[in-house]
């Protein structure tokens, strides 16, 4: 693996609401009680408004920050002090923005028209069976909604749901629309943006219609634009890994997506022969991540979904055991979460936290947290994850949203009392220890065997090794100190009181 060139330190995910409550309560947070863990945020969605049919990710105004929240400056006042993330929402917008309500009242004579897709702009020659099913989405059934506009009757593209309606980014007026809501990121404070559904943007005949040649060309253009403007990007695509590979050549940033459940299938079965063959070949240029605000996909380690015959890092039936694993180690709580159990129903991904996807096994989770710490790229850490989090089945009972029983919603007081447990405590310890340590400036090597993972760091004379057993969930880490004398833990937990 290539040498990364730089110390990539580790970053929060979290929505202001859910973690604070406002974002200057959030930045409270990261300046109080988190001071000096992390370099960076990634605040998820926080546009009018961030409450939506999907938790932000609807924007009926993609360039105003949601007054409940507050405003630009708080934004700005965070990126000034940390390398600030936020999302680039490239595939739709709510169905209550201004603009689809004026195309919704005058159809075609809205100047808006042509910001929209229709199944008519793909197919104006209409299309047959094949082709239609041939279009991949990451939900049951087409994707198109029936709606009125102006009068007559439409076939609107809803990739997502009805609520989110498709841009027409082959027109000036949608690329236009983007181009409005990049720049406002940009003064915003944003120094990386996540493109968001962006695998799905571009809609093309005879095609899939999900990241298709003509995906990546825009992928290209919209990451030019926005390196111009001082961002990098960060394309969040589910697919095969060797898709995610090819991906990764050519963009910023990719998420590595099959790390999550290539730990979880080690620590289920002691076999770490997956997780060490892609630890070898990922991209290095990756935000490394256990858990976000989706569920935890599955997808990205199985066969090719688009039918290309290609076999994935796990098979159909060791995928079928570990889905069935996070089930059984969350008590059947994800199954309550997951699929036509709730709403917000997605093909790849079952929901819950992933500290009860490991049940609740401190050991466990952190030693998937020190791998995740340990493999090259961003590490980002998910605020439900930071605390160490159980699943929220009030909130699912509340909202019956598979994806809110991840999405607990904390008062600062909460936070406080959470990061006094010991496995927060030892994961704190941990993330400072990534950040400080100067053999993570240097190059990373893979080893082990069987159910063994050893991963190690050096920079010139210094080092950091993590050795893992995946079956036992038993994990060693050894670094040198600056007198150059060598200092080990065989308990991870012991982090929580290391200076």
């Amino acid at each position: 693996m290539a040498n990364q060139g730089r110390r990539e330190n580790v970053q929060l995910i979290a929505y202001a609401d859910r973690f604070g409550g406002t974002l200057q309560a959030l930045r409270g947070v990261l300046d109080g009680p988190l001071a000096g863990v992390f370099t960076g945020v990634h605040v998820l969605p926080f546009f009018t408004p961030f409450d939506g049919a999907d938790a932000g990710f609807d924007p009926v105004d993609h360039t105003e920050v949601d007054p409940r929240l507050g405003t630009w400056d708080d934004l700005r006042a965070i990126g000034r002090d940390y390398t600030l993330m936020v999302d680039l929402i490239v595939n739709h917008v709510s169905a209550d923005s201004a603009e689809f309500r004026d195309v919704l009242a005058r159809g075609d004579a809205s100047p808006h028209a042509a910001m929209f897709l229709t199944m008519a702009d793909v197919y104006p020659q209409g299309a047959d069976e094949a082709e239609l099913v041939g279009i991949y989405r990451p939900r049951p059934g087409l994707p198109f909604t029936v709606m009125t506009l102006g009068g007559r009757r439409r076939l609107v593209w809803t990739t997502f749901t009805s609520q989110q309606i498709d841009l027409n980014l082959g027109s000036p007026a949608g690329r236009a629309y983007l181009d409005r809501v990049l720049s406002t990121l940009a003064d915003g404070g944003a120094s990386m943006v996540r493109l968001d559904a962006v695998g799905y943007a571009i809609k093309t005949t005879d095609t899939s219609s999900f990241m298709t040649p003509e995906t990546s060309a825009f992928i290209d253009e919209l990451t030019t634009q926005a390196r111009g403007r001082g961002v990098e990007v960060l394309v969040e695509i589910h697919s095969h890994f060797e898709r995610q590979i090819t991906i990764g050549s050519v963009v910023d940033r990719v998420y590595d997506f099959a790390l999550p459940p290539l730990l979880l299938h080690g620590l289920y079965t002691g076999d770490a022969a997956p997780l060490r063959r892609w630890l070898q070949v990922r991209p290095t240029n990756a935000v490394t991540v256990l858990d976000t605000h989706d569920g935890i996909g599955v997808i990205d380690v199985g066969p090719d979904q688009m039918g290309q015959g290609r076999p994935g890092l796990l098979t159909p039936e060791q995928l079928h055991d570990l889905v069935e694993g996070i089930h059984e180690h969350s008590g059947g709580q994800s199954r309550q979460a997951t699929g036509e159990a709730a709403t917000n129903l997605d093909v790849y991904q079952v929901n819950c936290t992933y500290y009860d996807a490991l049940g609740r096994n401190d050991a466990a989770y952190l030693l998937a947290r020190a791998v995740q710490l340990f493999t090259a790229g961003i590490p980002q850490i998910y605020y439900v994850g930071l605390l160490a989090g159980v699943n929220d089945m009030d909130l699912l009972a509340r909202t019956g949203v598979g994806r809110d029983i991840n999405r607990h919603r904390y008062t600062v007081a909460e936070i406080q009392a959470e990061l006094d447990r010991p496995v927060v405590a030892a994961l704190v310890g941990l993330i400072r220890f990534r950040n400080t340590h100067p053999a993570f400036a240097g190059e990373p090597t893979i080893g082990g065997n069987d159910s063994r993972l050893v991963m190690t760091w050096t920079a010139g004379d210094q080092t950091a090794s993590l050795t893992a057993n995946l079956a036992t969930h038993h994990a060693e880490l050894t670094w040198t100190e600056p007198d150059e004398s060598l200092r080990s833990e065989d308990d991870l937990l012991a982090f929580a009181t290391l200076p």
